[in-house]
């Protein structure tokens, strides 16, 4: 049996599930091309048949992504595995992923089927979903709690009907390690065709154990692991793949596993899906937390300065941390920007360095030094400009003060138009909302239809100059938009961020107006 062990990433479907606000098109793309960078196996673009955004999504990554095979996830219905070939179908190559329940709860209370019904339906998708691709799929849904005898039957059918990956998941994070790899030992031992097919395992956190059942799972046989970046996903989320990858990585002596992971990008890649998805990292997560490099205890930083390895068990800088902050100024060229970028481990082609330069030169003015995570900042925020932007702002003026009504005075590019409105608010924020509102009124958007319904305050950086980052998130005809703006100004970010929002909405406006001129067959 090979030691190479496949990952397979849901971020975009699992993880994206569990977001409180919908990721734009755009935004998923960015985040695959990141995980291609990353070196996944197999990526999980999303679910198309849920919604026609989800279906652009998975059809536009499918065309982009050359170096990983994306997958789309499918029940065992037919709509939905026709959804999936119609979507990737413009791959070259690419997976359907099926899947059905098969736990005594979820068959008897859910499916409300008996046990030869439900592995029929298995057969016939796995079947369908074969006249699209070979490299089918196949999930039983709840296996953790799914009795070993009918487990066995299932993977036994499963393969015999042509799937040639075989997923264990743990739905609801509900086994223990010894208990999750004897299910995986058991199948090796009793399924006569497994030797046909890679057995996956797809572990929930949800009593913190998905990193340690994927871990057993693989040390039983398993050898495709399904996790997201930073472990995102529903309710306690799954299991991390910079956990799983840096586990294998580390003890790589004692498991003997290896991954096709470039752990130099997992710090760059979990910083992306945090801020896409306005998911913040705990500081003491493992991997990737603010915390997970740092050292409080005198006695834990006197051995550090010794060795490093006294409570280091990996260097930072093997998952892309680096921990020199140095700080430029206006004075600073732009092969010095060029150069510090490429030490962060950002490649020419992942950005335009004169459209950095620029935001560079008019931070520095306003902060006079500019440190690792500034740039950082601005390289994600350029990523996230959208150069068709159908909203831009173009005037922004607020004031606000003790005995002051707070005011706001907008000026919006909107398509063609250019807009000017002002509004009051219970501060200045609230009041560029409110002129923001009145100026998108009529202009494709209803802004008696917009809601704001969340807005995060963060600094990136540190001290009294640290830049504003705003989150916010606002619900538009049922559905929830998450929009992030940067600056060193509080209103502006807030804006910015709102302006996000809007752009996103619009975008998913125009999604919907193509599906629905596909179906009317206009």
């Amino acid at each position: 049996m090979s030691d190479r062990v496949i990952i397979f990433d849901t971020t975009l479907r699992d993880g994206e599930q569990a977001l409180p606000a919908s990721l734009s098109v755009r935004e998923k793309l960015q985040i695959a091309l990141m995980l291609e960078r990353l070196g996944v196996d197999v990526i999980e673009a999303g679910f198309p048949v849920s919604s026609p955004g989800d279906f652009e999504s998975v059809q536009l990554i499918a065309k982009e992504i050359k170096n990983s095979t994306v997958c789309g996830l499918s029940r065992a219905l037919v709509k939905d595995i026709d959804a999936c070939g119609q979507a990737l179908g413009v791959a070259e190559q690419f997976r359907i992923h099926t899947f059905i329940a098969t736990s005594d709860i979820h068959v008897g209370t859910k499916l409300r089927k008996s046990q030869d019904e439900v592995v029929d339906m298995a057969v016939k998708a796995i079947q369908h979903a074969k006249r699209y691709t070979d490299d089918v799929e196949f999930s039983c849904e709840d296996a953790g709690r799914t009795h070993i005898d009918y487990l066995c039957r299932m993977v036994e059918s499963a393969i015999n009907a042509g799937a040639t990956t075989v997923n264990i998941p743990d739905t609801v994070g509900y086994t223990i390690p010894s208990e999750f790899g004897g299910i995986i030992h058991q199948l090796f031992n009793r399924v006569p065709n497994i030797d046909k097919a890679v057995i996956s395992v797809h572990c929930h956190n949800d009593l913190g154990l998905a990193v340690a059942n994927s871990l057993a799972a693989v040390e039983n046989g398993a050898r495709q692991v399904e996790c997201t970046i930073n472990g995102i996903g529903e309710r306690a989320g799954n299991c991390s793949l910079e956990e799983i990858v840096m586990a294998m990585r580390t003890r790589e002596s004692k498991l003997g596993y290896q991954t096709g992971i470039n752990p130099q990008e997992i710090s760059k890649s979990s910083k992306l899906v945090s801020q896409l998805c306005n998911m913040p990292v705990q500081a003491n997560k493992a991997i990737v937390g603010a915390n997970a490099f740092s050292h409080s205890s005198g006695i834990h930083q006197d051995g550090v300065l010794k060795g490093q390895n006294t409570y280091e068990i990996m260097t930072p800088e093997s998952v892309g941390i680096n921990k020199n902050n140095l700080n430029l100024t206006s004075r600073s060229g732009r092969h010095v920007i060029k150069h510090r970028l490429g030490e962060l481990g950002y490649g020419a082609d992942e950005y335009d360095l004169e459209e950095i330069y620029t935001a560079f030169l008019k931070l520095a003015d306003k902060k006079g030094q500019v440190f690792d995570y500034d740039l950082e900042a601005l390289l994600f925020f350029n990523q996230q400009k959208h150069e068709d932007a159908y909203y831009k702002l173009s005037y922004l003026h607020a004031t606000s003060g003790q005995k002051m009504i707070p005011s706001a005075t907008v000026t919006l590019a909107v398509g063609d138009d250019e807009i000017t409105e002002s509004a009051v608010g219970n501060g200045p924020v609230d009041a560029a909302f409110n002129a923001i509102i009145r100026a998108i009124n009529g202009k494709s958007i209803d802004g008696d239809d917009l809601a704001v319904v969340d807005f995060k305050l963060d600094s990136k950086g540190e001290g009294a100059d640290a830049l504003a980052q705003v989150g916010v998130i606002a619900e538009y005809k049922h559905r929830r938009f998450h929009g992030i703006g940067l600056a060193t100004d509080i209103v502006e970010a807030g804006v910015k961020s709102l302006i996000f929002v809007l752009n996103n909405t619009y975008l998913a406006d125009q999604i919907d107006l193509q599906k629905q001129h596909k179906v009317s067959g206009v």
